[in-house]
């Protein structure tokens, strides 16, 4: 079973409840899917046991030794990545390939882009896949589904019934890769204009990709009239909601900290939480 934590904005809670499942849910494995901003490693401290660079694309070169500045590349260039000296500028460069194409003397170049790493990690809830996507670096769509694919291989070869995700926040490429083909997208929102507002686009896109949806309202205590608002909303589209979690300084403190709430907490709210959890899975 694949569950994917989502949020329409960053946040409302998404990566501290999921520190909640990897304490709660036994058997399983863990993808940090928020590849340009992880922060899932925070709470539950990996071991990296195994690195890989991630190409997510191509970056031209230009050969000089073959290159007779005739101007075709600059001028069909999109991207103003080449300059008057004829050298390509890497942050500008998309590595369409369009230059490629048109040179007459075949003088370009496409060598492989490496824009970030992808890890294997253990950790003491189970096995991590998480990534470090470089900085202005694109193409984390592709990433996501990567880390998708070792996730599902890695509970395939240890028998892990489950695959817990920490998505990315919003709705984009990343998150649609984080969410398509998965067994229940849990929204964590928060009572806010803007968190109600995001949550109706992330109701959107499971609807779009029929996948059933529960959602969690966190610090529902802060502003408890958006809170019925939400409530009511998700009656309207016959959504359920999974449950409420109250603003804690508890709960700051623990991430603060470092660590997981379940873990950090034994109090009454620990287990208001894996009550929360226990209805998720029913």
């Amino acid at each position: 079973m694949i569950i994917s934590v989502a949020s329409g904005k960053g946040g409302t809670g998404k990566t501290f409840f999921t520190g909640c499942l990897a304490v709660a849910v036994k058997n399983k494995v863990l993808v940090d899917c928020d590849v340009d901003a992880a922060n899932l490693h925070l709470l539950l401290h990996p071991e990296i046991k195994e690195s890989y660079e991630f190409i997510g694309g191509k970056l031209a070169q230009i050969d000089k030794t073959k290159c007779i500045e005739c101007g075709l590349c600059r001028e069909n260039c999109k991207f103003n990545a080449i300059g008057e000296d004829f050298q390509v500028d890497e942050l500008s460069c998309e590595g369409c390939t369009i230059c490629s194409y048109i040179c007459p003397q075949e003088a370009i170049i496409l060598r492989d882009r490496v824009s970030g790493q992808y890890f294997i990690s253990e950790t003491k809830y189970g096995t991590l896949i998480h990534a470090r996507l470089g900085i202005a670096q694109e193409n984390s769509g592709k990433l996501v589904t990567k880390l998708r694919k070792i996730a599902k291989e890695t509970a395939e070869i240890t028998g892990c019934q489950y695959i817990i995700i920490d998505g990315p926040p919003g709705v984009g490429c990343p998150v649609m890769a984080s969410m398509t083909g998965v067994d229940l997208v849990v929204a964590v929102t928060e009572p806010t204009l803007s968190g109600m507002h995001d949550l109706g686009r992330v109701i959107e896109l499971a609807k779009h990709f029929k996948i059933p949806l529960k959602v969690i309202i966190n610090k529902f205590d802060l502003n408890p009239q958006m809170s019925e608002n939400i409530e009511e909303e998700l009656n309207k589209f016959e959504i359920e909601l999974a449950g409420r979690i109250p603003f804690s300084e508890e709960i700051l403190y623990s991430v603060k900290k470092g660590f997981p709430f379940l873990e950090f907490s034994q109090g009454k709210l620990s287990k208001e939480i894996e009550s929360l959890i226990q209805n998720i899975f029913s």
